[in-house]
């Protein structure tokens, strides 16, 4: 808010309106009586400011000359202190010198080889408990990312806040940090639960007809750490603040796509993204998802119907979490793919001898009649090892305009599936 500019008034002029100023102070106090309460709750633990400062204005999402948008997703880092703090769960092979740069190492192996437009790390990006100082940590653990100058977003998971930080301390470091479109919170909503909750629309092709029309569309929710409820115990979950944000935001991207110019008869294909799996994701099997299930389902205790307002929006094509390490399966439920990213980091806890892994997902246009880009007409997937070769596995398509949900259950070679 800018500062007034103070003007001497008259003395005849304040006689008159001496007492409508009074009024007027006395309803200005009251209003920020009014101002909600997580707006000050930073206060508890303070967040470096110095990224605000140097930030740099971040590029508008939008798809490639090429008809691609590739994302690449990043679950579970657990960062800590860098080289002094130790891997978890490696063959005893690669116990010595192991250590967070391993997980920096991977990162920057797979951003040299899938060359993403984008990247999203799905929470538990530190391990807040053995992080000295959650500021550096964050800053290491994203380094990556920013010295490659992609966009990239994050949202939390349940250690993130277990340092230094606030869970809100940290959600604001991470926004200030260089190349991230990560939000605070919605700008319009002033009472929302968590923090991260934002989206991010991705335009069409630079020069086609779809440039200025958000034609992929990205949700980011915030999926909790633990239960606040002492009679249910466990995790956290989305709340009904923030279905309801959601449902909004969901309404309102339909309209602006099913509306001129180049109106569209449905919506736009959007992927959600949050830490802590659903209820649902329990339902499969190995007969109907791709990819391996070795631990239980971490989700919460209770089931808030998140799932139901995704199937309800129905522009959500697959949503994708972590959390649960040595998960990384993809299933679909009622047109909607539910997946694991697996577990990325070496600091976070896996299984001796099966590689950490990130998950990568890539939508692709169709070409219109004129022969340029349109809208997206598919949406696929693989996984990465962090193997010699980094080998790719498990491609399968999410979804198209004709099918959806069709697998193909093998090795892949090169970065296409």
């Amino acid at each position: 808010m800018e500062r007034a500019t103070m003007v001497r008034p008259s003395s005849t002029f304040v006689k008159i309106n001496k007492k409508k100023l009074w009024v007027s102070l006395a309803i200005a106090v009251l209003s920020l009586c009014f101002v909600p309460i997580n707006v000050s709750a930073a206060v508890r633990r303070q967040t470096p400011q110095q990224h605000h400062l140097s930030r740099k204005p971040s590029p508008k999402l939008r798809f490639g000359r090429n008809g691609e948008f590739k994302i690449l997703q990043v679950a579970d880092m657990h960062y800590a202190d860098g080289k002094t703090t130790p891997c978890e769960d490696v063959l005893p092979s690669q116990v010595d010198g192991c250590s967070d740069l391993n997980t920096t190492a991977f990162i920057h192996r797979m951003i040299e080889a899938e060359k993403p437009n984008f990247i999203v790390f799905t929470g538990d990006n530190i391990y807040g408990f053995d992080s000295k100082d959650s500021a550096k940590s964050m800053d290491a653990a994203f380094a990556p990312a920013i010295a490659a100058r992609i966009p990239w977003a994050a949202v939390l998971g349940n250690h993130d806040q277990e340092g230094t930080l606030s869970r809100e301390g940290v959600m604001k470091h991470i926004v200030g940090l260089n190349h991230t479109l990560s939000q605070l919170n919605p700008s319009e909503l002033h009472v929302i639960d968590g923090f991260g909750n934002y989206n991010l629309e991705v335009g069409g092709v630079e020069g086609s007809g779809f440039v200025n029309k958000s034609i992929l569309n990205l949700y980011f929710l915030d999926s909790g750490d633990y239960s606040t409820v002492p009679a249910i115990p466990g995790y956290g979950w989305i709340k009904p603040s923030q279905q309801l944000w959601f449902q909004l935001t969901s309404a309102k991207l339909r309209r602006a796509y099913m509306s001129p110019p180049n109106a569209q008869k449905s919506s736009a294909p959007g992927l959600v993204y949050f830490h802590i799996p659903l209820p649902e994701v329990a339902s499969f099997d190995s007969t109907n998802f791709t990819g391996v299930r070795q631990e239980d389902i971490g989700s919460a205790s209770v089931n808030s119907g998140f799932f139901t307002s995704l199937v309800e929006a129905g522009d959500v094509k697959a949503a994708f979490t972590g959390h649960d390490h040595v998960n990384d399966f993809c299933g679909q439920l009622t047109g909607i793919q539910l997946c694991y990213g697996g577990g990325f980091g070496y600091h976070a806890y896996g299984k001796a001898g099966w590689p950490r892994r990130a998950r990568v997902v890539v939508a692709s246009l169709e070409k219109t009649e004129e022969g340029g880009w349109g809208t997206v007409k598919s949406i696929k997937t693989w996984k990465r090892l962090d193997d010699k070769h980094l080998t790719a596995i498990d491609g399968e398509v999410l979804w198209s305009k004709k099918h959806t949900g069709t697998r193909r259950k093998k090795h892949i070679n090169g970065s296409t599936a």
